[in-house]
């Protein structure tokens, strides 16, 4: 049994005493309630003033800390529930069943240089794989690093970072599940931002607000007393309807600037404290990388702490939200209290000056504790990834121009039970490799092999390897051409217009690793092979580095004789009448096609030749 299913054992057992817990609790709670009822019930009938005064603030005690308990012991056994749903997604993920996975197809890009060929994003997908993130930053900074290699030093960096968090599970999963305690309550992080950077109002020019608002709070709360001490007489209430018409008019003059602020923050309470408990993980937690300190330095600085911070705008929304806002003519949210208090003591001049003092020593924080806390989420998710996979490394970056090297070489998308390993050396500048190979021997499934793991390489992460090493390149496909019936484009148009993008980048002399699958499919067979020759030779001219996959055995002879390609091949058998696939990459050409087989095995009486007339073609 692994760690996963230990776990989710141990959270199981763990859910059961909790509910039994919460059952009993919950008795509690109403036998404290009934009992104080009657209780205060009996002592008022009596009348014994005394005793009742004594009695009621120790129910209302009493009963509020049961309420308490209640609550902690609620969110501890949702806390456990999220705990083992971390454990059994990770069980998921090592069976490579990853259906029920946010697959991230908000970031498919089919323009990108290479993520629709290799399944970065979308179904069955690495970002599947890999994403252990529950914030937005988070979720977008992992797409970044999927979408774009890092230089040396960061890599090296954020291996080293991943390489402290993965036998830190426990931590881990607890930082996951504090995140998703809060991952399915609306929110806009964005919007959030947009308000916390905007120009203060009240805030610089607090002092004369105040000196207006205190004495009308006074005179106001004066006003009230006076009332009341004539016996709500009509002929006193003059003075009250003088001052609370001022009040009035003062806070229409600031109404705009409290319901701006209320629009901007009301799904973002959630938000704050889901960072807030996220961030009190991170501070709370020792590191040794130089990567994770300084991002763990974001937080705290001398006696600044982003918890306190992020729970003190919490408190002042929490309040102020009571208020309420206008939303298509409809209040939402407010509270009759809030709305008499206000007009008695101008509260939203105090909660707005709050606010903008938070904002005015918090805002420019804000973003990079967001910032931080996606990167300790991408961390963690390759830390993740790596611990669920030992047998994994982080390959070498070396200064050496046009190298990869792995081996034991595997697909990680594919279940390990099915998985083929290949050794793998392809180095030097203006080296192409050309892989022949029948049907479904493994070609292309093989060039996305090589391109999934340099893009793990090249973003830190560890790679379905037993050893590698790589340089730092960037990665270009051709594999997956289609036809693009709105803009009127052919697969094969679609194709021209992906191999002018690589010579452009070739030419600007970046450094570059390109794999093309089944050139020029979409023309016929003699432009096919022309074609294909012609762009290997330019290719070659220009020290280009990579792969081409291709089913033309003429063309990688060709090719091969002319010393500009070193070919390699996938290979099938027929024995007994079954077809079998080793996927084993070998040198030299590919030794049979079995197309014919195929086609016999479909129905089609295949002919040994065809016949034009009375001349054989």
């Amino acid at each position: 049994m692994n760690i996963y299913s230990q776990n989710i054992q141990a959270h199981s057992d763990t859910l059961v005493g909790l509910a039994k817990t919460l059952k009993k609790l919950a008795i509690v709670r109403l036998a404290v309630f009934v009992f104080s009822l009657a209780l205060v019930t009996v002592l008022a009938n009596e009348r014994l003033l005394i005793p009742l005064l004594m009695i009621t603030p120790l129910c209302v005690i009493g009963f509020g800390l049961v309420v308490r308990r209640y609550n902690q012991v609620n969110r501890l056994k949702r806390h456990t529930a999220f705990l083992k749903e971390i454990n059994e997604a990770e069980v998921l993920r090592l069976e490579n069943k990853l259906a029920g996975f946010e697959g991230g197809q908000s970031f498919l890009n089919h323009d990108h240089v290479y993520s629709a060929d290799l399944d970065i994003f979308g179904p069955h997908s690495l970002f599947q794989l890999l994403n252990r993130t529950t914030t937005g930053p988070g979720r977008e900074l992992l797409a970044e690093w999927l979408a774009a290699p890092a230089e040396k030093a960061l890599i090296l960096r954020r291996q080293q970072a991943v390489q402290e968090l993965a036998p830190k599970l426990n931590w881990r999963q607890q930082f996951q599940a504090s995140g998703i305690h809060f991952k399915q309550k609306k929110s806009d992080f964005k919007k959030l931002l947009t308000w916390v950077e905007k120009p203060l109002q009240l805030l610089p020019e607090y002092v004369k607000h105040l000196s207006v608002s205190i004495p009308l709070s006074m005179l106001s709360t004066l006003a009230a007393l006076y009332y009341v001490m004539n016996a709500f007489s009509p002929a006193h209430i003059l003075p009250l309807l003088v001052v609370l018409v001022v009040n009035a008019l003062i806070l229409r003059r600031i109404k705009p600037i409290a319901e701006e602020t209320l629009e901007n923050t009301q799904y973002n309470i959630t938000l704050l404290g889901r960072y807030r408990h996220l961030i009190t993980h991170i501070e709370g937690e020792k590191f040794h990388s130089s990567l994770l300190r300084d991002l763990q330095s974001v937080f705290s600085q001398n006696r600044y702490s982003a918890t306190r911070e992020t729970r003190r705008l919490e408190k002042i929304l929490e309040v102020f939200h009571m208020r309420g806002i206008r939303i298509n003519g409809e209040t939402t949210g407010g509270h009759f209290f809030y709305q008499i208090f206000n007009l008695f003591w101008l509260f939203d001049v105090y909660w707005i000056i709050l606010t903008e003092k938070w904002k005015q020593k918090n805002s420019s924080y804000l973003r990079s504790w967001a910032a931080a806390v996606g990167e300790f989420e991408v961390l963690s998710s390759l830390a993740g990834f790596s611990y669920s996979n030992p047998s994994y490394c982080f390959p070498g970056i070396t200064g050496k121009p046009s190298t990869i090297r792995f081996e034991a070489l595997g697909h990680p998308l594919i279940h390990p039970a099915s998985r083929v390993y290949n050794h793998f050396d392809l180095s030097g500048q203006g080296t192409i490799a050309m892989i022949t190979g029948s049907n479904m021997a493994g070609k292309s499934t093989f060039l996305r092999t090589v391109g999934i793991n340099l893009v793990l390489a090249l973003m830190g992460g560890p790679c379905c390897a037993t050893s590698g090493q790589v340089s730092n390149v960037r990665i270009f496909t051709s594999m997956r051409t289609q036809d693009n019936l709105e803009e009127g484009i052919s697969s094969f148009y679609a194709e021209l217009k992906r191999i002018e993008q690589l010579l452009e980048l070739i030419k600007e002399n970046t450094p570059m690793f390109f794999m093309l699958d089944e050139m020029f499919k979409g023309t016929n067979s003699a432009d096919r092979h022309i074609g294909g020759f012609s762009l290997i030779k330019q290719l070659n001219e220009l020290n280009a580095f990579g792969m081409i996959s291709t089913h033309d055995l003429e063309l990688a002879k060709l090719a091969g004789k002319h010393g500009i390609v070193t070919n390699y091949s996938f290979n099938s058998e027929i024995r007994e009448g079954e077809m079998t696939f080793n996927y084993k990459l070998t040198t030299g050409l590919c030794r049979d096609f079995n197309a014919s087989e195929l086609m016999r095995r479909s129905g089609i009486n295949v002919l040994p030749t065809i016949e034009a007339g009375s001349k054989k073609v």
